[in-house]
């Protein structure tokens, strides 16, 4: 599984998730009231949330592709060749799909969001971005 990993690619993405991710904490407040009351601020917290899954994504689907774990149907079975090949532990895979689904009501719910339950799983999750940084960041450093 060594060799032919794009590092610099994988980095790149990491970077630009962790900004995102501080903007998030940056700006998130400690009350659902607060956050429910941010207008614009809130939007972009959702914006810069989703932008930071979607990189979380891509850096799995270029994982997956450079160390040739076979063809995904779907970003289900990214997590597990991912899994099975060891390039992520077990337990980060349900913080994933957790991520993916929070993304996807993000994206397709936008102006029905239950901003209280949003609040919730961000304050709860955050930490989520940082134990896959970490994971990804302990595995190139196993191939290089």
């Amino acid at each position: 599984m060594t060799g032919g990993v794009r590092d610099t690619a994988i980095r790149i993405k990491l970077q630009e998730m962790a900004e995102s991710v501080d903007m998030v904490e940056e700006h998130l407040p400690d009350s659902a009231d607060s956050f429910r009351q941010l207008g614009i601020v809130k939007d972009g917290i959702y914006k810069r949330t989703e932008y930071s899954i979607e990189n979380v994504y891509d850096i799995c689907a270029i994982l997956n592709a450079d160390l040739h774990l076979g063809v995904p149907g779907t970003d289900e079975d990214i997590l597990e060749n991912l899994v099975l090949h060891e390039v992520l532990a077990p337990a980060i895979r349900q913080n994933l799909k957790a991520m993916k689904g929070f993304r996807n009501i993000v994206v397709y719910h936008y102006g029905a969001i239950d901003d209280d339950l949003a609040f919730s799983i961000l304050k709860v999750h955050i930490d989520d971005f940082s134990l896959f940084r970490r994971e990804v960041e302990r595995f190139l450093q196993s191939v290089a």
